[in-house]
Parts: C-alpha cells; structure tokens; sequence
C-alpha cells in the first residue's frame, strides 16, 4: 500500500523545504502562521487542509496538484531561483540576490 494523502503532503513539504533550504520557521512566516502549526502538520499531529496546500504551493510557485503529486513531482517542478545554493541558506541566498541587485 502506498503512503495517505496526508503522508505524502507531509513529505512534499519536508522535501520543498530542504531543495529550498528554507526552515520551517520560514514556510510557518510565509504562511502567516506559527512554527509550532507547521511543526504539528508535519509531525502528523495536525493536517495540512486543502487552504493550506494552495498556499504552500502558491509559495513555493507550483502548482497545487504538483504538491499533492508527492515529492519528486514537487521537487522537479520547483522554480530554478527558489533552489538552495549548496553552501548557502536560504537567508544567505536571499540576502545575496538582494545586494547583487542593489549593486547594479
């Protein structure tokens, strides 16, 4: 038997949030909600709705059926300047992007 809905939203967002680098403390900012929420989505403890997917995949600029599609499918579909810099945290990367674009 393959993994629930649930399960796999939960691994998509794991997966999102390493290809990314971002924390869960960053997806909980963008959200509008606490890191405590995300962590109990994740954890399993609470669900991620189905306002909750479009958001997290309106975040990470997919679509919500890439998101629901699993990890790879998320993955794969990730835009290019939203993947992590190897090396560098998503704070890092951001902040760099921002100064290289103040500097032109």
């Amino acid at each position: 038997m393959g993994m629930s809905l649930d399960e796999r939203v939960r691994s998509t967002v794991a997966a999102l949030l390493h290809a990314t680098g971002e924390s869960q403390t960053d997806l909980a900012a963008a959200l509008g909600v606490s890191q405590a929420q995300v962590s109990r989505r994740q954890s399993g403890t609470a669900v991620w709705s189905l306002a909750d997917c479009d958001a997290v995949a309106a975040h990470y600029g997919i679509d919500v059926l890439e998101l629901l599609a699993g990890p790879t499918r998320a993955t794969e579909r990730l835009p290019e300047e939203r993947r992590r810099v190897p090396g560098r945290h998503a704070h890092t990367a951001r902040s760099a992007a921002v100064q290289d674009g103040e500097a032109r």
